[in-house]
């Protein structure tokens, strides 16, 4: 966890919503009130955002004693508590929208992830996220990408150098931005890994006469064309398949021998887990 980045988030999100005060919670609820409550399952699935939903009540009021019965990466069922909270009952109500909003997205996501990664166990291929992720939200959603067992691809547009469509296009052609691309990192001396995005076959043929690259993407190949490229790179670049896969068609892209298959379906599309924080 990255407590620089969560902290920030935790303060814009708790702005975001309290403005000038908790008006229903201030003119109901006296303010030395005492309570607990608990966090209830009410959907089957991977759950998320523990550890994140401990630096929220935290950061909300440090007096607040948290009880955990399940972390993060837990198969849940219907009707578990995962944790329970006691103390400041405004404290409690002013962490309760930002620790499920947070929660449901997270455990959402980690359990289309572990779907899909109990899907490819037969196979040698590893999904990965995509920056299809919600601004603001991206390192929330990586986290649940990884506690439901998938693999971070780029964290952002600083982590790695890869080259895709409309890069090629912009610089004339593929070699043009390779060669580009290796020229920037000698003199830059920053060490970052290169990855190119190929449309099509003749497109992969200028990338493998090219070199200095470390991994290709094949995008919106169909599945004949991507058991040929995964047979004419053999093994000499990592290879990923990307384009319009979903949970229904991912075994027929793993099956085709690819290394890794990156899915924007795991972050940009899912359905959040159902859960509510209950007053007891």
């Amino acid at each position: 966890m990255d407590k620089e980045i969560i902290n920030l988030f935790i303060k814009n999100a708790i702005a975001e919503d309290l403005g000038d005060g908790d008006h229903t919670t201030l003119s109901t609820i006296p303010a030395q009130a005492q309570g607990k409550a608990k966090l209830l399952i009410k959907e089957d699935g991977v759950l998320a955002g523990i550890a994140l939903a401990q630096e929220i009540f935290n950061h909300i009021d440090p007096l607040l004693k948290i009880t955990v019965f399940l972390n993060d990466g837990a198969i849940v069922k219907h009707g578990n508590i995962a944790f329970t909270v006691e103390g400041s009952v405004h404290s409690i109500l002013l962490a309760e929208r930002l620790v499920l909003n947070c929660m449901q997205r997270m455990s959402g996501i980690a359990t289309t992830t572990h779907r899909i990664v109990t899907l490819l166990e037969p196979y040698k291929t590893q999904v990965l996220d995509t920056r299809k992720t919600t601004p603001g939200l991206r390192y929330l959603e990586k986290w649940a990408v990884k506690i439901g067992g998938g693999v971070n691809h780029r964290i952002g547009l600083y982590d790695m150098i890869l080259i895709k469509d409309n890069h090629v296009d912009y610089a004339g052609g593929i070699a043009n931005a390779i060669n580009a691309a290796n020229d920037y990192l000698q003199k830059t001396g920053k060490k970052l890994e290169i990855e190119v995005e190929v449309r099509n076959l003749e497109e992969l043929n200028q990338v493998l006469d090219t070199g200095k690259i470390n991994r290709i993407m094949l995008d919106n190949f169909n599945f004949n064309d991507l058991k040929t490229a995964v047979k004419v790179i053999d093994h000499r670049y990592a290879t990923e398949a990307s384009g319009g896969i979903v949970e229904e068609n991912v075994t027929e892209y793993a099956a085709c021998g690819v290394d890794h298959i990156s899915m924007g379906a795991l972050t940009h599309s899912v359905k959040s887990l159902d859960m509510s924080l209950k007053a007891f």
